[in-house]
């Protein structure tokens, strides 16, 4: 593996060394939870799925209920692939009022994990997995507890990189940053959900918002929420958090961009109608009058979804009627997609560390190189510090690389070390 780290920006990551990586997470979990049963025995509990699960329901109202505030909250027990093989480390669910991406109440839900032995004082890192889901069968606080069909690939690497963190004596944090309507790709939302899960958590433990670290990090779809959540502290959300690092990859800058780069690809255009109909869900717009008799077909399919179990090889034109081809002249698409762009916010403040893939000259195979590269020239430009690494890899490979170099950046936010930063050379 080759890397220019401190005075360039181009990573070459072999394949192998993604599989790698996977396998070292696998094993990692695996030992951690023959290892922990010794100290922490595991606990039977009945696991129902959320659409099931009273605790993700709320029958008072939430107006005047302010964002952050904790409405319920329970013990729970992970597990890593099965029920069959607990982690033995407790988490506790946390059920919060939050914010849409409309400004409207709504419901989120986290999952707080403590470590065995925590170290000094609290630190947290708030982590966005990509768990790109319309069906709530994937949600993080689901798939966390042994539940759901996440793949072994998706939940051994959530539970590789929780595991790392705990083992530094840090608490993880990982909200359901889609919200329980599940607004897959609704940006502001995610952000909002992702920042009153920290509120939350921060409440639930009794700490202090302004003295408590917190590093947020997230990949792909976890990156959606990650820049959000940045934007979102930036512009006035949350002021109050102590938000000391950023780290994301994989981003999904202008969904436009994104769509007409995925647009028939075999490996990623199945993403498209999941990102329509989730986007839609937030901004509650109906799609129906915009799609032809096939494309009412795969949104009805994917409704209940989840992105590893969806296979369309399609175009965004296949799913629109004839006279709707040029989708961004529709008003109501055109808003929901250019709304939802990444910015860098108003007053952002906490050093940044991103990894993007650049596979073939424009992109990683979803993302669009370029896009990502001029947010960050925005962050640059308002005086935040980035470390910047750029794959020549794919996006899924990148994501294993991402999760693999973080560590550090997480580390060294946390103990206040210098900020490297690389705006001079993106």
């Amino acid at each position: 593996m080759t890397q220019r780290l401190r005075s360039g920006l181009s990573v070459r990551v072999p394949k192998t060394v993604g599989a790698n990586i996977f396998r070292g997470a696998r094993i990692f979990v695996v030992g951690c939870a023959v290892a922990l049963s010794v100290v922490a025995p595991a606990r039977a509990e009945e696991l129902l799925p959320p659409n099931e699960d009273l605790f993700y329901s709320f029958d008072g109202s939430l107006d005047g209920v302010e964002p952050g505030t904790v409405l319920r909250d329970r013990p729970v027990q992970l597990a890593a692939a099965t029920p069959a093989l607990p982690v033995p480390v407790e988490g506790i669910q946390l059920l919060y009022r939050t914010t849409g991406q409309t400004g409207g109440p709504l419901l989120g839900v986290a999952t707080v994990i403590r470590p065995l032995n925590p170290v000094g004082e609290l630190k947290i890192v708030s982590f966005q997995n990509f768990y790109d889901a319309l069906g709530s069968q994937c949600n993080p606080s689901y798939s966390l507890r042994g539940g759901g069909r996440l793949s072994e690939y998706g939940r051994y690497v959530d539970l590789g990189v929780i595991a790392r963190y705990l083992a530094s004596g840090y608490t993880v944090v990982v909200p359901d940053y889609e919200g329980v309507n599940l607004a897959f790709g609704a940006g502001r939302q995610a952000g909002q959900v992702t920042l009153d899960s920290i509120r939350a958590a921060e409440h639930r433990l009794g700490a202090d918002p302004g003295q408590t670290p917190v590093v947020m990090l997230g990949y792909s779809g976890g990156s959606i929420a990650t820049e959000f959540a940045a934007e979102g502290a930036a512009n006035g959300y949350a002021p109050e958090l102590n938000i000391v690092g950023v780290a994301e990859g994989g981003l999904p800058v202008d969904y436009q961009h994104a769509i007409d780069y995925m647009n028939g690809t075999q490996a990623w255009s199945r993403v498209i109608p999941l990102i329509l109909a989730g986007v839609a869900r937030g901004y509650g717009i109906d799609l129906d009058p915009y799609l032809s008799d096939y494309g009412k077909q795969v949104m009805d399919d994917v409704q209940t979804r989840c992105l590893e179990t969806v296979d369309y090889t399609l175009s965004i034109q296949d799913l629109l009627r004839p006279e709707y081809q040029d989708y961004m002249t529709v008003p109501e698409l055109a808003h929901m997609l250019s709304d939802t762009r990444m910015r860098a916010g108003e007053n952002p403040k906490a050093p940044m560390f991103v990894m993007i893939g650049n596979s073939d000259g424009y992109g990683d195979g979803v993302m669009v190189t370029g896009d990502e590269r001029e947010l960050m020239r925005g962050y640059c430009a308002k005086g935040v510090p980035v470390q910047f690494r750029e794959t020549t890899i794919d996006h899924k490979m990148t994501g294993l690389a991402f999760m693999a170099a973080v560590a550090t950046f997480v580390d060294e936010r946390f103990n206040q070390a210098p900020a490297v930063n690389d705006c001079a050379a993106i």
